[in-house]
């Protein structure tokens, strides 16, 4: 079988399943090729961000959030619930139905915008004789595309430590930390960045004794410091532990344990036995299946797809968007370089402005920010100015019960262009997203102290810390 497409998107996770999408609604016949399935075999579109990425761990969040509160908030609000208990296994498969019901509405939207879609690897197999793409896909069935434009959208895998491969038992991936079948007495993690501090607040609320260890000498270093400190201290008093600057030694996994041996931050030897390793350094492109060698694909040096501004690659009608490309690895400036993508091919302009996206951590607090920190624009020797607002002092984070943290602008000293916002606290991550249309629409701080925010909200919070760029804040 040969079917010709004007477009084949490689990859269906948020990069690829949205380029397809829109690329279908400005009227080209295109195919999406996924290999991801479940045990018998079932086509999971949808990537790491649906599979075992954002998806499944912020379901994981939302049960271990109640759980917390359960167990330690609810007699605060007159609410006696005796004894809690956890059924692990119904927990887990909450989350699986989520991931599923996500799966399942990508298939209904390639149905809804009539993308064909293709189970398997898709791999590019070289030219036909018109100029077009020829593109193989190998799975329970076997097909042949043609197609004028590729966009490769087959995003990134976890970073294995040296000589420690991820057996998804003892040494685990996102993937593993996302259904370990028992609590974990003691569980350790390598690495403190977005997964490490999301998975680490899981399995703590669920009852795990959890360590955290990271090399950067400072905590979050990307960033705001006052952010990265207030949250650090917030982790701590949860008793999530905590150590940077660490150099890691050897590393043993026996069929129990895993034991880590360690330099502190002050040079001592260290040693930590662990239930469970959680190992979350970073991710790689996946690019191993693509055949990118045979076509002449251009990659970098650290095994990324060379494009330029537009995602265009070294070959005719070739694109590549997500995690697979330069820049950061977050589902949502995937959607925008698919939908960017899908749209000059269209004879469009598509437009991601790097400049505005945000970056959420979905820990309590939680953690989000756009544009940039106060250290950066010092380092740049901007003249600034800060504004911050506690939500000790914002009446709905008091209804709430949830008042750590506090929301930052930052703007330029002469024009007031607000040039990043950084927030911790209680839902931090609808919040940025007022700050990332005032910034979008190059707005100042004033525009934000002058926009009417209802009340009682935390949204407030912005405003009054806008209004505190100018020393006027009103509740605080």
């Amino acid at each position: 079988m040969s079917s010709q497409f004007d477009v084949v998107v490689i990859g269906a996770g948020p990069g690829g399943y949205i380029a397809a999408i829109r690329a279908a609604q400005l009227g080209k016949k295109v195919a999406c090729i996924d290999a991801w399935a479940d045990e018998a075999g079932n086509p999971k579109p949808g990537g790491t961000c649906t599979n075992v990425g954002c998806i499944p761990s912020k379901a994981l969040l939302q049960s271990s959030e109640h759980f917390e509160q359960a167990n330690h908030h609810f007699a605060e609000h007159g609410i006696e619930v005796g004894s809690v208990k956890l059924k692990l296994d119904t927990l887990i498969g909450r989350k699986d139905t989520v991931v599923k019901q996500n799966n399942d509405g990508i298939l209904y939207l390639f149905k809804k915008n009539k993308v064909t879609f293709f189970a398997g690897v898709g791999a590019f197999d070289g030219k036909a004789e018109d100029g077009s793409w020829k593109i193989s896909v190998t799975g329970k069935k076997n097909d042949s595309l043609t197609a004028t434009h590729v966009i490769v959208a087959t995003g990134s895998v976890a970073r294995a430590l040296p000589n420690l491969p991820f057996d998804e038992k003892q040494v685990l991936s996102n993937d593993g930390a996302l259904r370990i079948p028992a609590v974990p007495k003691k569980l350790g993690v390598i690495g403190a960045g977005v997964i490490g501090l999301e998975m680490g607040s899981v399995w703590r609320r669920l009852g795990a004794e959890v360590t955290i260890l990271e090399a950067m000498p400072d905590f979050l270093a990307a960033a705001d410091v006052q952010v990265a400190k207030e949250a650090q201290k917030a982790f701590a008093k949860q008793g999530l532990k905590i150590e940077t600057g660490v150099k890691i030694g050897d590393i043993k996994a026996t069929a129990k344990t895993v034991t880590i041996a360690y330099t502190d931050a002050k040079g001592a030897e260290q040693s930590l036995a662990v239930d469970k390793l959680i190992v979350s350094i970073g991710r790689v492109p996946f690019t191993g299946n693509l055949n990118a060698d045979n076509v002449g694909l251009k990659l970098d040096e650290r095994g990324f797809i060379t494009v330029d501004e537009e995602c265009k690659t070294n070959l005719p009608n070739v694109w590549a968007v997500g995690d697979v490309v330069r820049g950061p690895m977050l589902a949502h400036k995937a959607e925008e370089e698919g939908v960017a993508v899908a749209e000059r091919i269209a004879g469009q302009h598509g437009h991601v402005n790097f400049d505005t996206i945000p970056w959420v951590i979905y820990t309590s607090p939680e953690i989000a920010w756009v544009g940039k920190t106060e250290q950066q624009l010092k380092a740049e020797k901007r003249e600034i100015r800060t504004g911050s607002f506690p939500f000790l002092a914002n009446g709905r984070a008091r209804a709430l019960g949830d008042t750590t943290g506090f929301a930052k602008v930052i703007a330029d000293a002469k024009t007031d262009e607000v040039l990043g916002v950084h927030i911790v606290g209680p839902m931090a991550s609808e919040l940025i997203a007022e700050a990332v249309t005032i910034m979008e629409f190059k707005g100042a701080s004033e525009d934000i102290a002058r926009i009417c925010h209802a009340h009682p909200t935390l949204s407030e919070a912005l405003k009054e810390a806008a209004l505190a760029v100018d020393k006027r804040a009103l509740n605080f």
